[in-house]
């Protein structure tokens, strides 16, 4: 079995970008190509997901030649329900298939076998077939300690996958409470001990240094993002932020190691919807969306390599 840090690695190397992108669907912003040929003037979950899968699984198409990495938010296919987990389950299924890493954002952190039940749904690491939703990494909240990452964590080891625990999130209110002070330390550089530490110990040496369990950090806070570079050296990161909530590749340039490698960078709305935004709207139009797609994941790609170690990897 291969651990996740060294197919992440690999999966980087061999498309030269640390580029990954957010699969995020909304139904109101999908092409009305697509409406009109998956649902039939419907809106029911059922058809709601049908025009979520193939718009995705085309979304996969234009960019795994492009990228190593595509990250669905679940939530936007739970709220279907049933028919919607389906959905997710089938548009993992076609990253794997294409030869892309697949991170679930869904967030989860519960307690003992809860935790674990989590884990084995989601995560299945090395072998898509190992888990019911097949993803090769997992978003975990370490709101409920330290001790509940463990089923996640012994999990990603066993399978082969990895984990990303929340330490500094890309949103306006994050400090709420990721900045509460104690002991003279805001809360997320407690976490991100706690991570680095979990991450050591899943670090399977060698060539690779880092381990199954990494961080998310936003490209929001580009200061914060530096220091947690330093604190979590074993961590790969998720960084999250980048394009549509205002961060740039320079914002997220502290991120890497000086070898291009040690983060994935992601950006859904700024790709994926990429055909109702300048220049792209223009250019396109509507009829040509997935052209659009594939011009904003390229511009990505270049401006990651122009303003990051990352350039290091073309």
């Amino acid at each position: 079995m291969t651990d996740y840090a060294t197919r992440l690695r690999r999966a980087v190397s061999a498309k030269g970008t640390p580029a990954c992108v957010g699969l995020d669907p909304r139904l109101k912003q999908l092409p009305p190509e697509v409406i009109a040929r998956t649902t039939s003037g419907r809106t029911d979950a059922a058809a709601v997901a049908r025009a979520y899968g193939e718009f995705c699984r085309r979304v996969i198409d234009v960019v795994a030649p492009l990228v190593p990495v595509v990250k669905p938010q679940a939530a936007f296919f739970e709220e279907l329900g049933p028919p919607g987990m389906d959905a997710l389950a089938e548009v993992i299924r076609s990253a794997r298939n294409a030869g892309l890493i697949v991170i679930c954002d869904a967030k989860r952190g519960d307690i003992g076998s809860t935790a674990e039940a989590y884990a084995r749904g989601y995560l299945a690491g090395e072998d898509p077939d190992a888990a019911a939703w097949g993803a090769d990494a997992l978003t975990v909240n370490p709101y409920l300690g330290v001790d509940t990452l463990q089923p996640f964590v012994d999990i990603a080891v066993e399978r082969g996958g990895g984990l990303y625990v929340l330490v500094r999130t890309s949103n306006p209110g994050a400090g709420t409470f990721q900045d509460h002070r104690s002991d003279g330390k805001p809360l997320f550089t407690k976490v991100a001990e706690a991570v680095e530490t979990l991450a050591h110990q899943t670090a399977s040496g060698g060539a690779d240094e880092y381990g199954a369990v990494g961080a998310v950090v936003g490209a929001t806070y580009p200061e914060e993002l530096a220091e947690l570079r330093g604190l979590m050296p074993h961590a790969p990161l998720l960084v999250p932020g980048y394009g549509s909530q205002g961060g740039t590749a320079a914002d997220v340039a502290a991120a890497f190691q000086s070898d291009g490698q040690g983060a994935v960078v992601n950006s859904s709305r700024g790709v994926i919807f990429a055909y109702e935004q300048e220049p792209y709207r223009s250019r396109y139009g509507l009829q040509n969306w997935e052209q659009a797609i594939e011009d904003a994941a390229r511009a990505m790609i270049e401006d990651l390599a122009r303003h990051t170690p990352a350039g290091v990897l073309l």
